[in-house]
């Protein structure tokens, strides 16, 4: 914590958020509001169901699957089975960007198509109206592939949308899978992320066996190419000789995944929403994984390097470190002029499952301090580390998502790495499936919270006035209203990329602009000019 005379301290802090609840609720968050300890973090309460009454910042299971796993593909035609409204709601909304490589190449980003079940269908069943709208939508795109996602309604009436997809997709001639990603499926988006994380391996993983030009192959994980990251991290891959087998699922193509099982290794950018992936690609095709951050300049050449560790190349080593000292000027050079102005400025983070950590080192870059940081819909292992996922007690809401009994395919499984060599990295300290979480690299007592309600976040910002607030859309307009900066780290507001060096080089010139602004000073939000209604709980 910042040593400030004006700040409460972290423990009062708590005292003050919980004091608002009445006491059986107070005694449910007060497993969610922790202090942190980097040495042995304590255990968080995350993943468990949001406590009815309190506006949280989580979106659904469905948001999770369609809106960020198969979202950013371009050349999958994505089909809702719902009503309007959730189609529209994962409309473009992340900003994910894609590059197709000529005019020939589908990309299906731009268009929104749903099946608009109304209340016959919810009455009578929908699936023949969903048969229908895939002959229509393969008549209009003549797709490789289609994808049907599952609404609420749809799990609540009964319509079996993967036999109606396996029946298209006889009729059709392409694959045609469905997503059961009904958005009450799971506590949070965290869990259609497991669920789209299963199709894909289940109907599309293997299914190719292109194999890219290139001695250094590798799958990117959990990078979504929100504002164009992805791009600035496949230029920085490029330079340095590295080949991109596959995206899950920034800039992404079916192809590439249906190929994924021909890369030699594996990395990992979101944790949380893509590991599974990672064990599944690990357990079945022999390609180990390890985590990577490109967000920040100097987690970006570490990550680089821990890359070209990994295959043992001298001649990738020297790429790699000329990439970085080329990169690294211009980085060091705005660093000089920005860091002056924001050094000793403060931040609070609560957004995603991995972004409330990478982007902690952007900010430490530039001499800031983190207050408070939190996730949306992370696990315990997100924050403590995966030390503790033997720990981890699995609950009626996670056994609603399907665990695939993945073993080594008989033709495919190819281990990149010899029992030898893997001996060999561990007595170097060389680590895979590595993650340390969040709290390990925090300050001590900083406040870590999960699933932070909007009341919660409105009293933080009463508190400690931070110079800066990250997290989404739904928090925007509330705490800017109280005269603090927020910046989206959803969709980057319009900004970004954020990703490797030109990214950090944009975020520090945005977060310098954004917390120097002279016009926060000014803003008065509509309470505190009028009255407003008060009121407590009883006793």
């Amino acid at each position: 914590m910042v040593a400030d005379k004006s700040y409460p301290t972290s423990a009062e802090a708590k005292d003050i958020l919980l004091k608002e609840y009445p006491v059986k609720t107070a005694r449910k968050r007060a497993k969610g509001i922790i202090l942190n300890d980097p040495e042995m973090p304590p255990e968080v309460a995350a993943n468990t169901r949001t406590i009815p009454g309190i506006i949280t910042q989580r979106g659904c299971t469905y948001a999770g699957c369609k809106g960020v796993v198969l979202g950013p593909t371009r050349d999958i035609l994505n089909l809702v089975h719902g009503p309007i409204g959730c189609s529209f709601y994962a409309w473009l909304t992340r900003r994910n960007q894609t590059r197709p490589t000529g005019p020939e190449e589908d990309n299906f980003i731009p268009y929104c198509l749903s099946t608009d079940m109304a209340e016959s269908e919810i009455i009578f069943g929908g699936e023949k109206k969903l048969a229908q709208a895939i002959r229509e939508a393969y008549a209009a795109f003549k797709p490789k592939a289609i994808g049907v996602f599952s609404t609420c309604p749809v799990g609540l009436i009964g319509d079996d949308v993967h036999t109606v997809a396996r029946q298209m997709s006889a009729e059709l001639g392409i694959n045609i899978f469905g997503f059961s990603c009904e958005g009450y499926k799971g506590v949070s988006q965290s869990a259609g992320h497991h669920i789209a994380n299963n199709q894909l391996m289940k109907h599309v993983v293997g299914k190719s066996d292109t194999v890219k030009e290139g001695k250094y192959r590798i799958n990117m994980l959990g990078e979504y190419n929100i504002g164009g990251d992805a791009f600035v991290i496949e230029d920085l891959l490029e330079r340095c000789g590295i080949t991109l087998q596959a995206s899950f699922s920034g800039n992404s193509t079916y192809d590439q995944f249906a190929s994924a099982q021909n890369a030699d290794l594996n990395v990992v950018m979101c944790h949380r929403s893509i590991n599974y992936v990672a064990d599944m690609l690990d357990k079945k095709y022999g390609i180990p994984w390890f985590k990577v951050n490109f967000i920040g300049a100097h987690s970006t050449a570490k990550s680089l390097r821990k890359i070209a560790e990994y295959f043992k190349s001298p001649e990738l080593s020297e790429r790699v470190e000329k990439v970085i000292a080329e990169e690294m000027e211009a980085v060091n050079a705005v660093i000089a002029e920005v860091r002056p102005r924001t050094e000793g400025k403060t931040a609070m983070l609560f957004v995603g499952g991995s972004r409330a950590h990478h982007y902690q080192d952007l900010f430490k870059e530039l001499g800031m301090t983190t207050l408070a940081a939190g996730y949306e819909f992370a696990h315990r292992d997100d924050y403590e580390g995966r030390r503790v996922i033997p720990d981890i007690k699995v609950d009626a809401d996670s056994r609603n998502i399907e665990e695939l009994d993945i073993k080594a395919d008989p033709e495919l499984y190819r281990p990149r790495k010899s029992e030898a060599e893997m001996q060999a990295f561990a007595a170097e300290g060389f680590e895979f499936k590595d993650y340390t979480g969040m709290m390990p690299e925090m300050d001590k007592d900083t406040l870590v919270i999960d699933d932070i309600s909007h009341a919660e976040a409105h009293r933080l910002v009463e508190m400690y006035h931070p110079s800066v607030f990250c997290a989404g859309i739904k928090e925007k307009y509330v705490i800017q209203k109280m005269g603090i900066p927020l910046k989206q780290l959803h969709s980057y507001d319009y900004g970004g990329p954020y990703a490797g060096f030109k990214g950090a080089i944009n975020y520090y010139r945005d977060i310098d602009r954004i917390t120097n602004m002279r016009i926060w000073e000014r803003v008065k939000a509509p309470w505190q000019k009028n009255p407003e209604l008060k009121a407590s709980y009883g006793k």
